[in-house]
């Protein structure tokens, strides 16, 4: 691996930081290499938005390589949302450019005296003032750093007025509205005076055994060409789901109070795909190209279509059925700089709460909040970007909004982080992926409502059960985390259909290791295993593994009508899956230890 550029912006000083060859193996890249060289750092004293808070952007050992979905890269550090281990994952073509550059990674510690922006060409890093750039939207920014360091080709990673503001949710963009959305870490950049990250580099990115990585990598794209999903996602992007999800009682509804939208058809990928989709876009590598290119009627402006979560979140979830609108709130959303997600969610929130006469016309400062008004949604998603009247409660996230007015059991969250847009009363494996995932309530370290839809994985011990059923299917979640686990270390998409020999084939290849299957999953175990110890030590405990209020209350209509998850039942058999004490929440000493975390299990059992 490449070295880790490490830059002290209070200082000035930067060093090369060399990846111990060990856990170039048992780490492998990512956020799990991440997480390892991270461990000792994320103590509970630590303040996210201090200046000795780390943020480290790590790419994969595929990432760049055009392999299956290379084009990722993930962003890591303490949570000013949750408190807990954050790590965000993002497409387009940054990371792979920053591999280019030389380097696997760029971890940054300190805080500019004014607001800055870094340039790397090569091995050589400018520390550029940005003080012109402060207030500037994503895209805006994006352009005038790339006209500035003069190079066309530059790629930059960016925050936004909400990142300035310190909004917990805040994210990071690079190229088309590529989104490290999840868990704040757009703040933490923000709180350094650290306006941008412009990379450019010319090297080639290295690779163990080129010969044989190039010949699997054709045979997996072509491969991937030709899966169903992945056509599926082509032809209609992520937002293709809506109609089935709604179907299934799967889809967030009136803040997660509803099981039925019956205007889904006009808020869904087909509508997008018939009425104003114009082209696709796509990461580095990738032959899925999900991205949608929209243009609105009598517009001439080509815009990002919404993905599943912005679909959904600002439309179901607030009984909004006006597609054009939705395009807006999610680029409004992506030009501030704040995660779609959690934004619709805290906003459905202060919707539920003002339908139950909690929040009122004071609080909103004279904003009637009917549901649908999408004037309404509007102006509350500018008040959280700006922080201003009740948008500030709004930028602090739903649980913090929920304890201002003395409804925190209202707030549809897991430890801090708002829940994704897929229900577990319609999909229950989504239960246990909300309740345990390393960084809150979180879709992406184990999309399992597509094993509950019917993508089973036999070949690694993943099978197909009912979509309700419970404890049953708790090893299966464990199995699936791991799984997921070594696609965010790679980094590749999770959207990629790739099975599992021909995953570790690439891995081998790409890495110049010798692994099974059976190794391969073990990795991804041992990834999960240390982001859970993070927690541990962080405060978390068996007692935050729960789900909110809303969730285990059963739907009135829909697909889902009725049920709800046991989740405690669910827990306990997934403790038992996993290995970890049922007391403390901790993995236990014999299960640290065979995953080869010696040291971990003497930090969390010794002290």
């Amino acid at each position: 691996m490449q070295p880790i550029l490490k830059i002290d912006l209070t200082t000035g000083k930067t060093e090369e930081y060399v990846i111990p060859k060990k856990w170039e193996r048992d780490f492998l890249g990512g956020a799990s290499l991440a997480a390892r060289i991270l461990y000792e750092y994320l103590t509970p004293a630590l303040d996210p938005l201090s200046p000795d808070a780390p943020l480290l952007f790590m790419t994969g050992p595929l990432t760049g390589t055009s392999g299956p979905t290379t084009g990722r890269f993930v962003v890591c550090g303490k949570s000013p949302a949750t408190g807990l281990w954050a790590e965000s994952n993002i497409g387009g073509f940054w990371g792979p450019e920053l591999r280019k550059a030389g380097y696997d990674g760029l971890w940054i510690v300190g805080k500019a005296s004014a607001p800055v922006y870094l340039w790397l060409s090569g091995n050589r890093l400018e520390v550029r003032p940005a003080a012109h750039l402060w207030g500037l939207d994503t895209y805006q920014t994006q352009d005038k750093v790339k006209e500035e360091t003069g190079v066309k080709s530059a790629r930059v990673c960016v925050i936004g007025p909400a990142g300035e503001k310190g909004v917990l949710f805040a994210s990071m963009m690079c190229d088309h509205g590529r989104m490290a959305g999840r868990t704040g870490l757009g703040a933490v950049m923000g709180a350094k005076n650290l306006k941008a990250v412009a990379v450019h580099g010319e090297r080639e990115i290295p690779v163990f055994d080129l010969t044989k990585y190039k010949a699997l990598r054709s045979e997996s794209n072509r491969k991937l060409k030709e899966d169903n999903e992945a056509k599926v996602l082509r032809e209609l992007g992520t937002a293709g789901a809506a109609n089935y999800a709604e179907y299934l009682g799967a889809m967030p509804v009136k803040y997660f109070s509803s099981g039925s939208f019956p205007a889904v058809d006009e808020v869904s990928g087909a509508k997008m795909t018939e009425s104003i989709l114009v082209g696709q876009s796509a990461c580095q590598g990738c032959v899925i190209a999900c991205g949608r290119v929209v243009k609105l009627p009598g517009d001439s402006v080509k815009r990002k279509g919404p993905e599943h979560e912005t679909m959904v979140g600002f439309g179901a979830n607030l009984l909004n059925d006006n597609l054009a609108s939705i395009v807006e709130l999610g680029e409004l959303c992506d030009r501030y700089g704040m995660d779609t997600i959690s934004t619709s969610n805290t906003i459905g929130l202060a919707f539920r709460l003002y339908e139950k006469g909690i929040v009122t016309k004071e609080d909103t400062g004279g904003i009637e909040l009917k549901w649908g008004d999408v004037d309404a949604i509007q102006q509350l998603v500018r008040l959280t970007a700006s922080r201003e009247g009740l948008g500030d409660l709004l930028a602090q996230g739903s649980k913090r909004f929920g304890a201002y007015f003395g409804a925190e059991e209202e707030a549809v969250q897991v430890n801090g982080l708002e829940v994704a847009c897929h229900d577990p009363r319609g999909v229950s494996g989504m239960a246990l992926s909300y309740a345990t995932s390393p960084r809150g309530a979180c879709h992406n370290q184990s999309d399992y409502f597509f094993v509950d839809w019917g993508h089973s994985h036999e070949e690694i011990g993943i099978e197909f059960m009912d979509r309700h059923a419970q404890a049953e299917k708790a090893a299966n979640v464990a199995r699936h985390q791991n799984w997921r686990s070594v696609d965010n270390a790679l980094v590749t998409c999770i959207f990629a259909n790739v099975e599992a020999q021909e995953k570790v084939d690439l891995i081998n290849a790409a890495c110049g290791l010798d692994w099974s299957v059976e190794e391969m999953m073990k990795f991804g175990e041992r990834s999960w295993n240390l982001k859970r110890a993070i927690n541990n030590r962080l405060g978390l405990t068996a007692q935050n593994d729960k789900l909110p209020k809303a969730l285990l209350t059963p739907l009135p209509d829909g697909g889902s009508a009725g049920f709800v998850p046991d989740i405690a039942a669910m827990l306990s058999a997934y403790y038992e899956a996993r290995g970890w004490d049922g007391t403390t929440g901790k993995p236990t000493w014999e299960k640290l230890t065979d995953l080869g975390l010696e040291d971990v299990a003497r930090d969390l059992w010794e002290k």
